[in-house]
């Protein structure tokens, strides 16, 4: 009896921890992790401000894009082994219906605080639905076009990691608004090293989904140039990203605070690399995209500790 007593109590931790990975499974939460953490970043380098509610926003965004995007991906997801892709099976109407009204009423909440970021969130998630679902001529939707599915991600976390924050402040590219030390190249070289580095984040995710996108007819470059041509495509954006740091830095226009992160693309290739030598699963990118969230963290930390370099 006291075994039986017990039972419950034990299978509860068990249950939240299933509920928990369910719900990351679902919204993607390390997307939207590092979704957040950027926009809090990327503004805080370019108005010193502490943007927390602005993260919040994007984050939420994030949330909603990859909530939505779940139920019109049940193939692909089913077929790559993708977390939450049975729930979402099970209740895609319930799915949906949150979702929309999560997407509605935020957007006319935030817009009685910053009605400036209402152009922004609107083209966001207009990109988000013709990334997911067949709203293109056709019936086509960008996620199946070559080079277009990468290029309007990346557009995505453009919109919410760079312009949200300089949106908000009211700031465009004077110089005399900016943060000392970043001017309006400052902000395209952040642009050009965010830009590529974010690419090669997709291209390893498509490595990961492979087969799915294949039998889902999704046209990725692992799909179209095998393995080894989307690793060249890889080592080049990542080459490309460190590259525009160093040029930038080295003309002035990239501070030190800025350029320290040229370790991420660094340490990312060194990861890739050795998950790609026995093979890219979803646990390799889920971690390569926590890390980013993890260094992401420790630079504010360093930044509020004071340490050397701030």
């Amino acid at each position: 009896m006291p075994a039986l007593a017990h039972e419950p109590e034990a299978a509860r931790p068990s249950s939240a921890l299933a509920a928990i990975a369910t719900f990351a499974g679902l919204s993607r939460l390390h997307i939207v992790a590092i979704g957040a953490l950027g926009t809090f970043t990327f503004g805080w380098l370019f108005t010193t401000a502490h943007a927390f509610g602005l993260a919040a926003v994007s984050g939420l965004d994030w949330f909603l894009v990859n909530l939505l995007n779940r139920v019109v991906d049940l193939k692909e997801d089913t077929a790559n082994g993708i977390a939450g892709t049975a729930f979402a099976a099970r209740h895609k109407r319930a799915l949906l219906v949150v979702g929309f009204a999560l997407l509605f009423g935020s957007l006319a909440a935030v817009h009685l605080r910053a009605p400036q970021l209402l152009p922004l969130r609107l083209a966001f998630h207009v990109l988000g639905f013709a990334y997911n679902w067949r709203l293109l001529p056709g019936k086509r939707r960008i996620k199946e076009l070559y080079f277009f599915k990468n290029f309007a991600s990346a557009m995505g976390f453009l919109l919410t990691v760079f312009l949200y924050p300089l949106a908000a402040h009211g700031y465009g590219l004077d110089p005399t608004a900016l943060a000392s030390g970043v001017t309006p190249a400052t902000v395209l070289f952040a642009a050009g090293f965010f830009l590529l580095f974010e690419l090669s984040y997709e291209v390893i995710y498509d490595l990961r989904d492979a087969h799915g996108d294949a039998l889902a007819g999704v046209r990725t470059y692992p799909v179209v140039h095998g393995e080894a041509g989307a690793v060249c495509i890889i080592d080049g954006l990542l080459t490309g990203s460190l590259a525009c740091l160093v040029v930038g830095y080295a003309l002035g226009h990239v501070p030190w605070r800025l350029f320290i992160m040229f370790a991420a693309p660094l340490l990312q290739l060194v990861l890739y690399k050795r998950a790609l030598r026995r093979g890219i699963r979803a646990s390799d990118c889920i971690r390569l995209t926590w890390l980013g969230a993890a260094l992401l963290t420790a630079y504010h930390l360093w930044i509020y500790a004071g340490l050397p370099g701030t």
